[in-house]
């Protein structure tokens, strides 16, 4: 394999679509387009690494604990988190490694269940602010905090969410076995923002969090000295005073002048803040590289710079 050495963040809209029930069977489907996208970025030679989300499917699981307490014991949302891992890589695997056979690029496709360190003294263990789950009318994330459920807050003018400590990735701990695959093939890897764990006694102890997959993505490029961050998303690009009248696209953009931006209050916490957080810091890790966020049509455009919010020193 050769080319530049790329990670792509996949954004929810990447594993469901939203306009038919979330089935297993009806994400395959989604994810089969979004396999298509993938296969023909690795045809144009870039070297591929997948991290993706889980918020969807990991609040359902929650919901499925709370629905069965009274008969089965519930499971802590570190366990959840690896679940989602297995299910959607497995997903991944099977459809990617379909799409580059098609086209004549027989490759592995490989899983790895992947633990995060974080500080267990992290702040966003006292301040939550990670979205999961289904969304909510205000009336109803109003019961269900009544109902001591959660704390449910208001996401990107979409209704309410469940949202949960969601602590800042230090170390992702099985960097050496996804370097070495990484070198032979794809690799599927922080599913989720990846399980995670905390050092306790001289071995690792999951924590009830989610860690953002952008973080976590941006931390996996860093181990694995990427050219560039793809994040893909639901939009374009990022866009000043989005949702209103005064929308602006954020094309090509310097961390300097993007960061005043992100003072100004221009990006959601919880949608695009991470993504726009994630690409300044990749940019600034080491001089010429590159992170970019578009949809998942114009992936491969955002690569050669001709769409999307492009992040550069």
């Amino acid at each position: 394999m050769s080319g530049k050495n790329i990670v792509i963040a996949l954004g929810g809209n990447a594993l469901e679509n939203g306009k038919s029930l979330p089935t297993s069977d009806n994400q395959m489907q989604v994810i089969k387009e979004t396999c298509k996208h993938i296969a023909e970025i690795v045809k144009e030679g870039y070297r591929v690494t997948i991290v993706h989300g889980n918020g969807p499917q990991v609040g359902r699981l929650l919901l499925a604990m709370e629905e069965g307490k009274e008969s089965l014991p519930s499971l802590s949302l570190d366990v959840l988190d690896s679940m989602t891992q297995g299910y959607i890589g497995y997903q991944l695997q099977q459809a990617l490694s379909y799409e580059l056979g098609s086209r004549g690029l027989p490759m592995d496709v490989t899983t790895v269940v992947t633990q995060v360190v974080v500080d267990k003294n992290d702040i966003g263990f006292l301040s939550p602010t990670k979205p999961i789950g289904p969304f909510y009318t205000e009336e109803e994330a109003e019961k269900l905090m009544k109902e001591n459920k959660g704390v449910y807050k208001k996401d990107a003018n979409r209704g309410y969410r469940k949202v949960v400590a969601s602590p800042k990735p230090l170390e992702i701990v099985e960097i050496d076995r996804i370097r070495r695959l990484s070198k032979k093939g794809i690799v599927i890897a922080c599913g989720g923002g990846g399980i995670p764990v905390v050092e306790e006694g001289g071995c690792y102890k999951g924590v009830e969090a989610v860690i953002d997959k952008d973080y976590a993505a941006e931390l996996l490029a860093e181990g694995l000295r990427a050219d560039i961050l793809l994040i893909l998303t639901a939009v374009d690009n990022a866009s000043l005073d989005y949702g209103t009248g005064n929308e602006r696209p954020v094309h090509n953009v310097k961390v300097k002048e993007l960061k005043v931006l992100v003072s100004e209050g221009h990006f959601a916490e919880g949608s695009m803040l991470p993504k726009i957080s994630a690409g300044i810091k990749f940019a600034e890790h080491k001089k010429h590289k590159t992170a970019v966020i578009t949809s998942l049509n114009k992936g491969l455009q955002g690569l050669k710079g001709s769409e999307g919010t492009i992040i550069s020193m």
